[in-house]
This record gives structure tokens, C-alpha cells and sequence, in this order.
């Protein structure tokens, strides 16, 4: 069992869902090997069993999740798998994998990559043409920054077009601070994820606060994208692509909402 599951790490893991499934269409998938799946509670959490034996990740470290709910999810993944395993179907799998073999053991790495991320974030960069797109920035983004500066003290200065503007230490700490109350790999696992697909930290903090739904996200996040859809088009590609990431975001959020805290 452990064998197949290593052969399958890349394609679970692989960060871009178009690239993931680039892999996997150049490999055969493997079959099937067990019957039943079931889940039981040890000290780290609630693991997956196949056929009364722990799955274990691509890193040889036990696939346990910290709530039920997500276990249950894991388990409606391998059940749901037919005579082959297919990780394209496997969502949920993939981003457990990913906080247990990465984020685990580079916690702080990962931590301090998503408050780097708001001293660039998104939302401050602002369009200064057309009126249309500069008016729904604003309109949509900042309810979330002034979320921030009211909610937890973090207060980013907004600037017109794309240079680099320093955000003032205060507005990084008070983000940083705020992120703390998710210092679990899982949880940053899920706000790492909904950061890059949605290119802002504010959004997944706001996200993983309630501040706003999965679909509040993706909107605010494809505000610029929208507009340019609307006046120019999109191709097949394109739409596809984003479409796999909308549904990585979903399973991050859904995930997030289900960790105890």
C-alpha cells in the first residue's frame, strides 16, 4: 500500500490542479487495492484506515485529520475511488498531504511566507484607469480593508498602479498576530492555499474568519479578471484552469470551517 501511495505523491501534490492533472494523464492509475474504508481516533487525530490499516502519506507520516468531519470527507474520497485510484478525485487527500508531509515541518516558513504576502497583498494595488474597474475595486475591496484596520488593528495604505509601496510594520504585525490564531499545519495548509489561488492574504484571513463565504472570496479575488472577461473575452483554456482552481479554493475553505479552534 505504501508503495502506491508514494508512486502517487507527485500527482497529489503538485501545487498547480492543471499541472497535477498533466501528471497524472501520463501514468497509468493503480488499481484499487482494498475493500473497506473506515476511520478511528488516535492521539494525532483521526485517521484513515483501508481494510483496518492506517494510510499513510506520501512522507510515510499517518493520514489523521484533527475534527471528524474532515476524516469523514477523507474517507467519502477512498470509498468513492472505482477499480482504479484516481488523485484528481482526491481533493481533500491532496491537502491533508500537504500540511502533514509539508507544512508540519516547515511551519514557520509557511507561516511567515502568507504575512509576506500581505505586505504585497492585492487589494492595496489599485487601478487609477477605467472609472468602471477602479469604482468595483473599490466597491468590493475595500469593505475587506477596512475589516482589517477595524477588526484587527491592521491598517494597509491602498496605492494606484502596480509599484511597491512598504506597508508600515504595525498593519504586518497586526496580520501576523491575527494569523496566530491559525497556527495549525491544516489550518495553514488552507489559508497557504486559498492565499496563492486567490493572490491575497487579506482575503483568506477574512475568509477563515468568517468574514466573508468562499464565494465573497472568489469574486473580490477575480475582480481585475472579470472586468477584462467582460470587455475582451476568454478562451476554453483559460475558463477550464480556472475553474480547477475554484474548486481547490472550495475544498480549502470547506476544510477550514471544519477545524476546531
Amino acid at each position: 500500500m505504501r508503495d502506491i501511495l508514494s508512486d502517487l505523491s507527485d500527482a497529489m501534490s503538485d501545487p498547480d490542479p492543471v499541472r497535477r492533472a498533466q501528471i497524472q494523464m501520463k501514468r497509468p492509475l493503480p488499481k484499487r487495492f482494498y475493500k473497506a474504508v473506515s476511520t478511528d481516533e488516535v492521539e494525532e487525530g483521526h485517521r484513515i484506515l483501508l481494510d483496518g490499516r492506517p494510510v499513510r502519506t506520501p512522507g510515510k507520516k499517518l493520514l489523521a485529520v484533527p475534527a471528524k468531519p474532515i476524516a469523514d470527507r477523507l474517507v467519502a474520497e477512498w470509498d468513492g475511488q472505482g477499480e482504479e485510484i484516481d488523485p484528481a478525485k482526491m481533493p481533500v487527500t491532496r491537502l491533508v498531504n500537504t500540511a502533514v508531509d509539508g507544512v508540519a515541518e516547515n511551519f514557520d516558513a509557511v507561516f511567515d511566507e502568507i504575512v509576506r504576502f500581505a505586505g504585497t497583498d492585492m487589494l492595496c494595488y489599485r487601478a487609477d484607469s477605467p472609472a468602471g474597474l477602479v469604482e468595483r475595486q473599490r466597491e468590493g475591496w475595500d469593505p475587506v480593508i477596512r475589516w482589517a484596520a477595524d477588526a484587527r488593528g491592521a491598517r494597509f495604505i491602498l496605492v494606484e498602479g502596480v509599484m511597491h509601496q512598504e506597508q508600515p510594520p504595525p498593519a504586518i504585525e497586526a496580520f501576523s498576530k491575527a494569523l496566530v490564531a491559525f497556527r495549525d499545519p491544516l489550518a495553514l495548509a488552507c489559508l497557504h492555499t486559498v492565499t496563492t489561488l486567490t493572490g491575497s492574504a487579506l482575503l483568506a484571513l477574512a475568509l477563515a474568519e468568517g468574514a466573508i463565504d468562499a464565494d465573497r472570496a472568489w469574486t473580490l479575488a477575480h475582480v481585475d479578471e472579470d472586468w477584462q472577461i467582460e470587455h475582451w473575452g476568454t478562451d476554453e483554456e483559460a475558463f477550464h484552469r480556472r475553474a480547477l482552481r475554484r474548486a481547490e479554493m472550495d475544498v480549502a475553505a470547506a476544510v477550514l470551517a471544519e477545524i476546531p479552534r
